[in-house]
């Protein structure tokens, strides 16, 4: 049955990488009445995203995930007001297909256009995870493909404080994964992996531990990680398989919140969000839940279906992005 809602609502689209999201959001973008999320499972032999793949899973899904948000959210196309659809960055063979998705439903409905970055997506998901949530405060965006540091203004303008100069940090544990022969993706199979292991056995780098450096690096612990692996030899690698897991786990944890945590410091920040499907990692959530109870800061993480990509988050971005 069709529900009738007072205000018309906004349909998101996200396909980015290689997910086939569509969600339907409240204007105000601080709820979602329906957040469908098609996962591909084709790229698990390959051991990564394939582009020509993932565009041409997300041709034959769209259309489904669609009309799917929309039947779970109870409404029809007459009640969408605004298209939103992920722009940027990402594969673009994948972006076009969500992007042309998007034009043929606002084109046939003679309905306002938004394009959403996807970074700043990644933080309008804190808003759904807690819709009372402002500016001004510090965002940390730890993704596959991104990791980054940004103080959101009062008018939910993003200003870039530091960013990875080489790996993002879930290149770093998918490929750290791949060495010790875990699982894609990477950063789930580590994290379980690392279950039980000591995460001080192993003396991994953390790099660029200057003071009021916010710049990220993970090329170095992956060497590391590579090396090791090499003294040690095959049989005792997998024998210390959980410790050399949760020591690497830990090094890419450390890098991301004493980052962080520093630029709070440095921003006075009273408010800290942290985004992307890193976000997810639980000893991540842990540490910095521990940090920020010490300090005083307050700690928005949203539920780990928010964190890794989804179009409900594009919804959230659109009060703050103007259409086309």
């Amino acid at each position: 049955m069709l529900k009738c809602y007072k205000h018309r609502v906004i349909l998101a689209i996200e396909t980015s990488c290689d997910d086939t999201c569509a969600a339907v959001v409240e204007p105000d973008g601080r709820r979602a009445l329906s957040n469908v999320v098609h996962t591909q499972t084709e790229h698990g032999r390959y051991g990564g995203v394939v582009p020509e793949v993932a565009s041409r899973a997300h041709l034959e899904r769209i259309d489904g995930v669609i009309e799917r948000s929309l039947s779970e959210a109870g409404i029809g196309l007459a009640e969408v007001d605004r298209v939103a659809v992920t722009v940027r960055p990402g594969l673009i063979g994948a972006l076009l297909v969500g992007v042309a998705a998007a034009k043929g439903v606002a084109y046939a409905r003679s309905l306002p256009l938004v394009p959403v970055n996807h970074l700043e997506g990644h933080v309008a998901a804190a808003y759904l995870a807690e819709p009372a949530l402002e500016p001004p405060f510090v965002a940390l965006i730890a993704s596959g493909g991104h990791t980054a540091l940004y103080s959101v203004d009062r008018e939910h303008h993003m200003h870039l404080l530091g960013e990875t100069l080489d790996d993002a940090a879930g290149e770093a544990l998918d490929k750290g994964a791949r060495m010790l022969g875990l699982g894609f993706p990477g950063g789930p199979a580590l994290q379980q992996a690392a279950q039980g292991g000591d995460r001080e056995r192993y003396d991994f780098p953390v790099a660029l531990k200057e003071k009021n450096n916010l710049d990220f690096s993970f090329s170095g612990l992956k060497t590391s990680l590579l090396y090791k692996l090499k003294d040690l030899g095959g049989e005792r690698a997998r024998e210390e398989l959980s410790h050399l897991a949760a020591s690497y786990e830990a090094a890419v944890v450390e890098a991301l919140a004493r980052k962080l945590l520093r630029a709070a410091d440095l921003q006075e920040a009273p408010v800290l969000v942290v985004a992307g499907g890193v976000a997810a990692n639980i000893l991540l959530r842990h540490t910095l839940e521990e940090e920020c109870a010490k300090l005083g800061i307050r700690l928005v993480i949203p539920p780990p279906e928010l964190c890794t990509d989804n179009a409900a988050m594009i919804g959230a971005a659109v009060p703050h992005t103007p259409a086309v």
